[in-house]
Parts: C-alpha cells; sequence; structure tokens
C-alpha cells in the first residue's frame, strides 16, 4: 500500500494571498446563468451587433497585407499612437508625442493593471470611486497597495469634495477616477473636476483616469482631466476602442500620459502580454479617423436605447436612476419589496428569463449597494423590447 503523500505544494493555499478575496467575477457567473436558461443577458456591458463595417474589413485587409501579423512594435503601431494623439487633440485639445507619450495595451483593462502595477508599491494608498469596476480591487491587492473607497451614493451618485479631502492621508499614492462612471453612470462635473485637480496638486498625488465610455455621454460633456491646468502632468489617461466602436474583443486600449508615466507604464506592461492585437490596431487607426457624424450617431442610438430601458424598468416597478452617460443603468429593487440585489439577479431568470448585475459586488460597503441591480442597453432595440415586456411580468 502506497505511503500518503503531503498535499502538493504544502499546506499553503495556491492562490496569492492578495487576490484570495477574488474568485470567478460575478459577470462569469451571470453569463453562464443567461446561457443555462436561455434568458436575454442584460448582465455583461458587450453589444450584440458588431461595430462598423468598414472597421471590420480594415483589419481583414490588414491581416491580408500582413500588417500586424507578427509582433507589433511593443509601444504599438505607428499608425494607431498617431490617431490617438489626433483624437485627443481634434476632441478635447490635448496635444501628446505618439513617440513617447502614448502606449497601446490589451483593452483598458491591461492599461490599469499596467498603470497601478507601475505606479505603486505595498501600503501606498489608493482612493477610488465606490461602487468600482471588479478589476480595480483586484490589481491594487496585486500591487499590495490600500484601497481606499469614496462612495458615490444614490439617488444622484456625485463626488463629495470634502469626504475626497478628508481620504487623503500621507500614504496616500494615488486617485483612481472613472468618468463616466460605471456603473452609475455619472458624469463628473467641471466643478467636481476642479476640486480633484486642486486636491492632486495640493497632495502631490498620481491620478489614474478611466475614460472608456468618453464618447458615450447624454448629459453635459466629457472633460480629461489631464486637460485642466497642472493636471496633463501627473495624470495617466485610458481609454479603449471596444465600448465606442463595438469590438470589445479586439482588446486595444491605450495610455495618454507624459514620457516618464508613460515609460513606466510600458515597463510593467512589456512583462504582461508584450504586445497584442496587431492587425486590430492598423483597424482602429482608421476607426479613429471617422466622421463626427459616426461619433454623433453612436450617441443618439445609445441614448433612444437607455431610454427604452429606464422607461421599461420604471414600469416594471423598479426605482431608475437615469444615468448621464455609459450604457448601464442603476436600479433600485426596494419598490418591488426586494432587499437583497444578489439574491434578486440570482432569481430573475428563472422569474422572467431576463440578467442583470448586483451593485453590492462593486462596493467595499456591500450594504451601500445592496439593494441595486445594474443593466446593460448595448443590445439591439428588438433584444431591449422583449427584455421591459418579460420584466413587465415582475
Amino acid at each position: 500500500m502506497a505511503a500518503m503523500s503531503a498535499p502538493v505544494g504544502g499546506s499553503r493555499p495556491f492562490l496569492n494571498r492578495r487576490l484570495a478575496d477574488f474568485g470567478t467575477t460575478i459577470f462569469a457567473e451571470m453569463s453562464a446563468l443567461a446561457t443555462a436558461t436561455g434568458s436575454i443577458n442584460l448582465g455583461q456591458g458587450f453589444p450584440d451587433t458588431d461595430g462598423p463595417a468598414e472597421i471590420a474589413e480594415a483589419a481583414v485587409r490588414a491581416i491580408r497585407d500582413g500588417r500586424g501579423n507578427q509582433y507589433p512594435p511593443g509601444p504599438g503601431v505607428p499608425e494607431l499612437r498617431v490617431a490617438i494623439t489626433e483624437h485627443q487633440r481634434r476632441f478635447y485639445g490635448l496635444t501628446y508625442d505618439p513617440d513617447t507619450e502614448v502606449l497601446v495595451t490589451a483593452g483598458a483593462t491591461e492599461a490599469i493593471a499596467a498603470a497601478l502595477l507601475a505606479l505603486l508599491e505595498p501600503g501606498d494608498e489608493v482612493i477610488a470611486l465606490e461602487p468600482y469596476y471588479d478589476s480595480y480591487a483586484a490589481c491594487i491587492a496585486m500591487a499590495g497597495a490600500v484601497r481606499v473607497p469614496l462612495t458615490l451614493r444614490a439617488p444622484d451618485f456625485r463626488l463629495d469634495a470634502d469626504a475626497l479631502r478628508a481620504a487623503v492621508t500621507p500614504r496616500t499614492r494615488l486617485l483612481l477616477l472613472n468618468t463616466p462612471h460605471n456603473p452609475t453612470g455619472t458624469v463628473l462635473t467641471p466643478a467636481e473636476l476642479a476640486a480633484v485637480a486642486e486636491l492632486a496638486i495640493e497632495r502631490d498625488l498620481l491620478v489614474v483616469t478611466d475614460e472608456v465610455y468618453e464618447h458615450l455621454v447624454f448629459e453635459g460633456s466629457h472633460t480629461p482631466l489631464a486637460a485642466l491646468p497642472g493636471m496633463r502632468e501627473r495624470t495617466v489617461t485610458i481609454s479603449s476602442a471596444g465600448k465606442t466602436f463595438s469590438f470589445t474583443g479586439w482588446k486595444v486600449g491605450w495610455v495618454t500620459a507624459p514620457p516618464a508615466l508613460v515609460a513606466a507604464v510600458r515597463s510593467t506592461k512589456q512583462f504582461l502580454t508584450y504586445v497584442s492585437s496587431g492587425p486590430f490596431q492598423h483597424a482602429i487607426a482608421e476607426a479613429l479617423a471617422l466622421p463626427d457624424t459616426f461619433y454623433e450617431t453612436l450617441r443618439a442610438d445609445h441614448l433612444a436605447k437607455r431610454d427604452l430601458l429606464a422607461d421599461g424598468l420604471a414600469a416594471a416597478g423598479f426605482e431608475v436612476f437615469r444615468p448621464q452617460g455609459t450604457y448601464f443603468v442603476t436600479t433600485d429593487i426596494t419598490p418591488l419589496g426586494e432587499k437583497d440585489g444578489l439574491a434578486f439577479c440570482r432569481a430573475l431568470p428563472t422569474r422572467c428569463g431576463v440578467v442583470a448585475i448586483p451593485n453590492q459586488v462593486f462596493y467595499d460597503d456591500r450594504s451601500a449597494g445592496a439593494t441595486q441591480v445594474r443593466w446593460a442597453f448595448c443590445k439591439r432595440t428588438e433584444v431591449l423590447r422583449e427584455a421591459v415586456a418579460r420584466l413587465g411580468r415582475l
């Protein structure tokens, strides 16, 4: 009889203890539930139609022409880096050097990871708007830093400048902002951005801004924090092609920042993916040059979908917090007699064949988002109408 062997790896858990609290994401759980039940998936934020046909054809052309099929340059293909700088100048009046102040990444998610891993050391504190995109918490943890949530509270989800100032300590290294904000749909106002800038300059803080929904603003306008006086030199601006051009699977994101900050982020990024999505980079370079009518139509189309879903949710009995931007609507389930968003979302597919995401998973303080549920409206109009009809059965 063979002797019993010791456990592989000893008694220590396999997963790094910094990531012990991060298991399967709620998006994977809810998407699997949608598939298993045949439900309409309004949970995960991806469109159910592809982007412009001419941009898809540009990717095919790049593949056929052998552009990007082998490793592209580490910072990104020159055509895309130039297109990114032209985009920043065209929409915001910001000028960047495509050779030293732009870095192409595997989507915004890698850009966030590379920036946080590059700029943080163990013990540093990071102030992040809560609720937050789930990768923020994981990346801060991987860096060994400390997450300090600044809660945006219903019904308005506005940034509290006094609370932000109070959250800063001598250990604060970085502010992590997301505007337009996922999941609440808040777009930071000029006054809110000015308060952030004043504090960052006063306390000599770095800022990382996630601006992937920059072209999906329905009320007000998007202003990059880097455009404010004194902020360009301390801000890492992140965006991507996925949300604007509806090619989320291509994973083309980017960073714009001063040379020293880009060099730091690039030093980390090269050991994550090194490079990615070569032919798609060429296609997105063409996409960024699409005329203003493309961006105007994108906004108008999503505004109509926002109102269709928001009105339907209100009619079904939810309290609806109509978003200023992004392609998500947050609701409160309390008027339906419900108190637990997670339990509600797990039961919803069986009850009426629709999947949504419980906001509480985006909070450190779960009670602050316990009754909130997020819905994605980046779907075909007929799909949203069917979802609204199903929700009416609640």
